[in-house]
């Protein structure tokens, strides 16, 4: 989205690109809006999220941005929570439009599920975006990473069908099908064409699993030929190789989509690849629905109530919010001073090799609107 403000950051040899810097509008119906005001549903999530939610809401009224948000302090520490989840959900489908942290998923099988994949699934907010790009103040081992990731976010390994056909055999179900493998496809295309990009690559595992990935690689090869008129290039290539060409030669990447899983993995090695999870924004879509958060999904229990987290990756995933809400001037002013931020790098924080805290960073960015 905010593709303007990047732009002034960015090495001259391409402009940059940032997820709303033109993923496609698809809902159906308008984000709630009272007197001018866009009404947007608060899911801090758990270890840091409070921290950094807490860094937008303070720069959000810095600025006097039009948004009023419905707050609701969900966690996933305990099953004791679904009650507030079933309300945070009910506001999700009112208002269109939320913004989250990461909620914590217990291992146990005693456990509840995934509330952040319940979310996905419920909403059908279908494709999920990540981007991942070198940004000039802050060089990591490769220079020139800039790729974006497009994840199936509804079915494959996370359908959660699973069940124990005989003591000791387990029997975990991998749910594929030629639509939503066609929607997202489509989807990575679209967003291809409308950031300038010039290659998309599909991820997948199809030499083994011939039948779900088959499926999945077939429908990429069939809707690719309905865009080579449009001048974009194509190609696929198997997970595991992906993981190796990443981290080897990350450059040759532009756009990648891929079923659920791979995504999970992939966005991971991507946000190492450009500095962490803590400056990676994400966001996920839909045709009725849009929820932004962090593009490296981790809960960071570790530093949680340190004020150590990095709030870039928050703060720029509601920046990509306020591109989707129409409120372009108030994004790109934030996602400047952000950048602006890292690029100076006198404030960094523990994870970018400082010593500054979530409230310093916070600071530096009010301070440089």
């Amino acid at each position: 989205m905010f593709r303007r403000a990047l732009a002034s950051r960015a090495p001259p040899s391409r402009s940059a690109t940032t997820l709303a810097a033109g993923f496609p509008r698809v809902s159906r119906r308008l984000p709630t809006k009272y007197g001018g005001v866009y009404t947007v549903t608060l899911i801090p999530g758990d270890g840091i999220g409070a921290e950094i939610t807490d860094s937008v809401k303070e720069i959000f009224e810095h600025v006097n941005a039009p948004i009023e948000w419905e707050q609701y302090d969900v966690s996933g520490v305990s099953s004791q929570g679904e009650s507030l989840f079933r309300e945070a959900m009910e506001s999700l489908k009112r208002n269109r439009v939320g913004l989250k942290g990461i909620l914590f998923t217990p291992i146990s099988q005693t456990g509840h599920i995934s509330w952040n994949v319940a979310m996905r699934q419920q909403l059908d907010i279908y494709a999920s975006v990540v981007l991942c790009k070198s940004l000039p103040g802050f060089p990591t081992r490769h220079k020139g990473v800039d790729f974006a990731i497009i994840r199936e976010n509804t079915e494959g390994e996370y359908s959660g069908l699973e069940h124990q056909s005989y003591p000791g055999v387990v029997e975990s179900l991998k749910v594929s099908t030629r639509a939503k493998a066609d929607r997202i496809v489509r989807f990575a295309f679209d967003f291809a064409l409308k950031n300038n990009r010039k290659k998309v690559t599909c991820v997948h595992k199809a030499n083994i699993m011939k039948l779900g990935d088959g499926l999945f690689l077939n429908t990429f090869r069939q809707v690719a030929e309905e865009y080579k008129s449009s001048g974009l290039t194509f190609n696929d290539m198997i997970v595991d190789n992906t993981s190796m060409q990443l981290v080897a030669r990350p450059s040759q990447f532009d756009v990648m989509v891929m079923p659920n899983l791979y995504g999970a993995i992939v966005s991971n090695i991507g946000a190492a690849l450009v500095g962490g999870p803590g400056i990676v924004p994400g966001c996920n879509v839909g045709r009725e629905y849009a929820l932004f958060e962090p593009g490296c999904r981790h809960v960071a229990k570790d530093i949680m109530g340190t004020n150590r987290a990095n709030p870039a990756a928050m703060i720029l995933s509601a920046t990509m919010m306020l591109r989707h809400l129409g409120l372009d001037s108030i994004a790109d002013s934030i996602a400047s001073s952000t950048f602006g931020v890292i690029n100076k790098g006198q404030i960094r924080t523990a994870d970018m090799g400082g010593t500054a805290s979530t409230s310093d960073f916070t600071a530096e960015v009010i301070k440089n609107l």
